[in-house]
């Protein structure tokens, strides 16, 4: 009798720690999932902002149609992007082609000049803020996520339960040096 009840025991208590390691896991998971959706909202808000700047900047500098090109395919690719990885990329793309439109403002004083370019310019730099904020935690999510996956006794009821590392949202190898501002 007491060999069973010390099996029983023995399976209550790998159950118990199963189920509260895999109720950890699903709570870092869903931190990571919440994360990703903050850097979403900033990412469309962003998003949003830039064709109103387009449109600005058209009024001022029209012959500019290059530069204003760029900002609006390099807007398309971050809005199409789906992967952290992708995101980088294209987010890092439109930063590069936002700073030649910034500089291009420079250019044209009366564009620097108008309340409605100051007020767009503003947000946006709010918006980059926010974004640089969203980004960072959304990697310490992933941070705790991965380690937890990775980490025993965690890692066996990961591998169980099909938990798998999460991507970070870092720039391409290729981009992470300064932006060079041509014309």
């Amino acid at each position: 009798m007491t060999p069973l009840i010390v099996l029983v025991a023995l399976v209550v208590l790998v159950a118990v720690l199963f189920i509260g390691v895999y109720n950890g896991l699903v709570r870092k998971r869903n931190a990571v999932d919440n994360a990703w959706a903050q850097v979403d909202v900033q990412l469309k808000r962003r998003h949003d902002l830039v064709p109103n700047l387009v449109e600005t900047v058209k009024g001022y500098a029209a012959h500019e149609r290059g530069a204003l090109e760029a900002v609006v395919a390099a807007r398309g690719r971050a809005v199409g992007a789906s992967t952290p990885r992708e995101h980088a990329a294209a987010e890092d793309l439109l930063t590069g082609a936002l700073k030649n439109l910034f500089a291009l403002a420079e250019a044209y004083p009366d564009l620097k000049a108008s309340q409605n370019f100051s007020e767009l310019a503003e947000e946006l730099s709010v918006t980059e803020n926010r974004i640089a904020y969203s980004r960072q935690y959304y990697n310490d999510a992933v941070l705790a996520y991965n380690n937890a996956v990775e980490t025993i006794p965690a890692n066996i009821v990961a591998a169980a339960a099909g938990f798998r590392r999460r991507e970070y949202f870092r720039a391409p190898d290729e981009e992470r040096g300064p932006v060079r501002v041509r014309f």
